[in-house]
């Protein structure tokens, strides 16, 4: 199976932040099960295994992808908001994005929070912000 960019980047952080909280992959499929979301040790150590390798050997051929419940439930279980999880864990340089290529880290991080258009037009006169508050935040959690 090949992965892309995001969900090797979502398989390294899930392994980063198990591992930070002293988690085995039974007690995080416990954890998850409790919360109402069956994910097995099994299943969890297939999505860790579609993580970076180093030096680019070839990731195990049982790996797993996962959804977007999945993706919200480990959040939730890792005690981090789903961006923790989807993004690289750096605040610079450049960050490759599936569908997009390489963006500044900082300006990812800010689209993810819902602060900025992942890219704006030149001369804009600030419709592109607007328009993304509009269509990505809710009313009352919106930047204007």
């Amino acid at each position: 199976m090949d992965l892309g960019p995001t969900s090797r980047v979502v398989a390294d952080n899930i392994r980063r932040l198990r591992e930070a909280r002293g988690l085995s992959l039974r007690a995080l499929s416990a954890d998850l099960k409790r919360r109402g979301h069956s994910l097995s040790a099994d299943a969890l150590n297939k999505i860790e295994n579609g993580r970076t390798h180093e030096g680019g050997a070839e990731p195990p051929k049982n790996v797993r992808r996962i959804d977007v419940d999945d993706l919200i439930a480990l959040a939730a279980a890792l005690g981090v908001n789903p961006n923790a999880l989807l993004l690289p864990h750096q605040g610079s340089g450049n960050i490759t994005l599936t569908g997009t290529g390489q963006v500044d880290a900082k300006i990812v991080w800010a689209w993810a929070e819902g602060s900025r258009p992942l890219a704006v037009p030149e001369g804009d006169d600030g419709t592109a912000n607007v328009d993304f508050q509009r269509y990505a935040r809710p009313l009352g959690v919106r930047n204007y």
